[in-house]
């Protein structure tokens, strides 16, 4: 039984499936039980491919904050090796989602900050609340958006999301959909039923396999070693000085 995540089918068409980050009492942070249950969940679609849609949603009045608290400051006194370990796993959960075979569909509000932005480039389509603000926060904490650079990389060129990860600003949805992050924006509370209506008319297939012939043609890319580079990167960050010290300033707050 999922605990931090909630899964329910679409009413009038149950080959719909709304997953819902559930846990707005931090803002649907994710630490590693909410990231073990989106990856067994994703990767269990992938399996399956019954399904016709994905919508990924965030409960309360933020998508995602990134990395929960409580999970950084037990990062704080990971080995090096312990980081890289933990960090695999928040990579296999991004790539569970891009590489599952049902089409994803991202739904934000509120906030998308650190490795949230990682969840929504996993999805294939993203619509977003027009106030909704998003941040590569991670330099602001001594780290580095290493993760999420190896998918974010994929999509996005470089001019765009450069600038950005170093600088570390808060971005609007306007720029967040210039530069692909977001696909459309919404003013206003966006319903289950209007996201599966541009979708439903396709055949499930057809979608899944499209989705697969992109994947493959992104899959030429040299996986493994981008996956090893990214990991490395953000487990020494972790343990570094700089990351140490901004780490703890920041959660003693």
């Amino acid at each position: 039984m999922m605990k931090f995540i909630k899964v329910e089918k679409f009413t009038s068409d149950p080959l719909v499936k709304i997953v819902t980050l559930n846990r707005p009492q931090v803002k649907n942070a994710f630490h590693p039980e909410m990231i073990a249950e989106i990856t067994s969940f994703f990767n269990s679609e992938n399996q399956l491919g019954t399904s016709r849609l994905i919508i990924l949603r965030g409960e309360g009045t933020a998508f995602c904050a990134g990395a929960d608290l409580n999970w950084m400051k037990d990062m704080v006194n990971f080995s090096l090796e312990e980081n890289k370990s933990d960090s695999i796993k928040l990579w296999n959960m991004f790539e569970a989602m891009q590489s599952c075979r049902v089409p994803v569909v991202g739904v934000a509000q509120g906030a998308v900050f650190g490795g949230a932005l990682g969840l929504l480039v996993a999805c294939d389509y993203v619509f977003v609340e027009e106030k909704t603000q998003f941040c590569f926060s991670e330099v602001k904490l001594g780290l580095a958006p290493a993760i999420i650079s190896g998918f974010i990389t994929q999509k996005i060129q470089d001019a765009f999301f450069r600038p950005l990860m170093i600088s570390g600003e808060v971005f609007n949805s306007a720029l967040a959909q210039k530069i692909g992050i977001a696909h459309q924006l919404f003013a206003e509370k966006l319903e289950n039923a209007d996201v599966v209506k541009t979708f439903s008319a396709n055949g499930r297939e057809a979608m899944q396999e499209t989705k697969k012939l992109l994947n493959g043609l992104l899959g030429n890319r040299e996986k493994e070693s981008c996956k090893s580079l990214c990991t490395q990167v953000i487990a020494e960050r972790r343990v570094s000085i700089e990351g140490q010290e901004r780490l703890k300033k920041f959660l003693n707050k």
